[in-house]
């Protein structure tokens, strides 16, 4: 079995190839020329060249390949060019789709998001029978995502063997770039989130994530959408959770969505005029407006899936950060940290 992973260098996409190299498949990383390749130091994988908008670079990537896991994705919630990522979002996955049709892969395992299922149904917990709308998605990401999704769900139907993975809020360590959520992590460390806003999200650890993936492309049903989720969570109750294992102090001011959309729009204001990206990106805090509870009890009935504790997934990432000298911990979060091992 020989096997395509786009998006390898990336958060989830890394803890993908990890797993399925050490189950013993061969794995090729498609990169583009140029990417930061650290995620899968000392893991056995061959590196493909090339770029989902490059046709004629996927055609070499797959040749050979018996399965894909299409993990890639440009994931920002600010950009200054926004085409940008519906082009790899959309246009690269609807390049990748098509290629692999041609190329007859066994199965294509397309990495979506909780973006598109979770979108307020009344009081229910949305699960996957959920179907959502482009206006109903908050800023280019999310309507980039759906867009895909739309695109794998015709290529299932045309006969490519797909089967769409829905990660939620994925934690742990390798996030290095780091990804929005990681941001948060990040700023607790650094002393840097004074308030919080009154949101939610669905938390799971990124290794189970990435096991989710395989589960997906050994048990899931061609053409249906999987909740990869863990733990529903208020955005207090995580950073609750950070300090209790750092020993630092969460913030206890409570701001109103308003108030921090006003913040986003001055600090928006504020990035025009000298160039830097924004610290609190407008359309982040339009979808704290909404709570992202899940119910992801498909996944774990129908492929397996067993989640474990988001307290260890963050203990994983928070000892990640400090390794890797993304943030220097104080003393007594040091300690909390040796106490708790």
């Amino acid at each position: 079995m020989k096997t395509l992973v786009t998006g390898a260098t990336g958060f989830v996409g890394s803890h993908v190839a990890r797993r399925l190299v050490a189950s013993g498949e061969a794995v090729r990383a498609l990169a583009r020329k140029g990417s930061r390749r650290q995620a899968l130091d000392g893991v056995a994988v061959e590196w493909a060249e090339g770029d989902l908008r490059d046709e004629s670079s996927l055609v070499r990537a797959l040749d050979g390949i018996d399965r894909v896991y299409h993990v890639a994705a440009d994931y920002r919630l600010w950009a200054r060019n926004p085409q940008e990522i519906y082009e790899s979002n959309v246009t690269g996955t609807k390049n990748l789709l098509a290629a692999a049709l041609r190329a007859r892969v066994q199965r294509f395992v397309y990495t979506s998001t909780v973006a598109t299922i979770a979108v307020p149904r009344g009081n229910a917990v949305p699960d996957e029978t959920n179907r959502a709308t482009v206006d109903e998605m908050v800023g280019n990401y999310k309507k980039s995502k759906l867009l895909a999704e739309q695109e794998a769900l015709r290529a299932a139907h045309e006969g490519l063997p797909v089967v769409i993975v829905n990660p939620t809020t994925p934690v742990g360590p390798g996030d290095w770039k780091p990804t929005p959520t990681g941001k948060i992590i990040l700023d607790f460390l650094q002393g840097k989130m004074p308030a919080y806003v009154d949101t939610g999200l669905n938390f799971a650890p990124v290794e189970d994530v990435a096991e989710g993936h395989l589960l997906a492309a050994q048990r899931g049903k061609i053409g249906e959408r999987y909740l990869l989720g863990g733990r529903n969570m208020t955005l207090k109750e995580f950073l609750d959770a950070l300090a209790k294992i750092t020993n630092l102090a969460a913030p206890t001011r409570r701001i109103s969505h308003s108030m921090a959309l006003f913040a986003a729009y001055a600090d928006a204001a504020f990035s025009r005029v000298s160039g830097r990206e924004p610290r609190i990106p407008i359309e982040g805090v339009r979808i704290a407006r909404h709570t992202m509870f899940i119910n992801d009890s498909k996944a774990r009935k129908e492929l397996g899936y067993q989640p474990g504790p988001v307290e260890g997934a963050l203990e994983r990432a928070v000892e990640w950060y400090a390794g890797n000298r993304y943030v220097n911990l104080p003393d007594r979060a040091r300690s909390a940290r040796a106490s708790a091992a």
